[in-house]
């Protein structure tokens, strides 16, 4: 696929057929996402690939909106930065990301970015914490490691 095709058919998916990604689909968005840049070539971003549907659906928890629709995906990945290489690592995880929905894309899988750091589980209840702690603890994330997003991936189920 030319890559002004890419970015014309990218958009964010909810909603997946129910078949697993195959690995080896996913060792290559991670992969391409491992070349995106990063300031002063730090190298920051970290990810974590998720294919197992109880954690999948435990991370669909993580806000009371906007990331129910992830327990039907068939994968997520983890987007993080490591906050001791480098401040920008908020940027650097952007940029990644955004690698990771190209290459799904290129690939003809479905995403939707899901965003964690600094959002709060719920709207009106204060008492349940943030979105970040909540996936720190759930996935074991290492201290000096900061949670971006989570990408959930999938086979597009054919509606908009």
């Amino acid at each position: 696929m030319e890559f002004s095709d890419i970015i014309k058919a990218r958009h964010s998916v909810r909603k997946y057929e129910d078949r697993p990604v195959e690995r080896e689909l996913l060792d290559a968005i991670v992969s391409a996402a491992g070349t995106a840049p990063s300031s002063r070539n730090s190298k920051s971003t970290a990810f974590m690939v998720i294919e197992d549907r109880d954690t999948i659906a435990a991370l669909s928890e993580m806000r009371e909106s906007g990331s129910a629709f992830m327990k039907d995906a068939p994968a997520a990945i983890v987007v993080m930065g490591d906050e001791s290489k480098t401040d920008l690592w908020v940027d650097n995880c952007a940029i990644s990301a955004t690698f990771v929905q190209l290459a799904v894309t290129d690939l003809g899988l479905g995403s939707c970015w899901v965003h964690v750091n600094g959002r709060p589980r719920s709207r009106t209840d204060a008492s349940m914490g943030d979105a970040e702690t909540y996936v720190r603890n759930l996935l074991g994330v290492k201290e000096n490691m900061r949670v971006l997003c989570v990408v959930a991936i999938g086979y597009p189920d054919g509606s908009k």
